[in-house]
């Protein structure tokens, strides 16, 4: 199953590699990896998107909790959670492929950012299934180059992650 952990975390140098470090030594992957630090400048947020057993997830949570670094840790897919994800995607755009673009842009309400003779760069945010959808409803000849973010996550209504 699919979880999205959240946690807080000392802004200092080495704690990522802590917390990346946790899940390789046990063998976990990361899907997506996203930190920046918060409106405290002393805390760093950190979203990770991990695949597992509720079993093994809870056991993750107990190893990040023991470490030094992290403050809290919430894993948002407990309960209801908003997703986001940014991708920034440069197209092929000559002859008529560009209108074609320029529509299917629209459709999924991305944003087209650089325009060239050649090509678009279309920025787009959402949930990553709505991100995929667009990747596949483009002809992947056109498709140069992309760019994704990774998975940014909060919890909906009264849930806050803060110390």
């Amino acid at each position: 199953m699919r979880h999205v952990i959240s946690l807080l975390l000392e802004n200092e140098s080495g704690a990522l590699s802590r917390v990346s470090g946790l899940f390789s030594a046990r063998g976990y992957n990361i899907e997506s990896l996203t930190v920046a630090a918060t409106e405290d400048p002393s805390l760093s947020r950190m979203t990770i998107v991990s695949i597992g057993s509720d079993d093994i997830i809870e056991q993750i949570t107990k190893q990040l909790n023991k470490l030094v670094e992290v403050v809290k840790v919430v894993d948002l897919s407990e309960a209801g959670h908003i997703e986001r994800e940014l991708m920034l995607v440069k197209l092929r755009a000559t002859g008529k492929d560009r209108e074609e673009l320029k529509r299917l842009a629209d459709i999924f309400r991305g944003r087209i950012v650089d325009v060239t003779d050649s090509t678009y760069v279309v920025e787009m945010t959402g949930d990553p299934a709505k991100l995929d959808a667009f990747v596949e409803a483009v002809d992947s000849a056109l498709i140069l180059e992309t760019v994704r973010t990774g998975v940014a996550g909060i919890g909906r209504g009264d849930r806050i992650l803060k110390v």
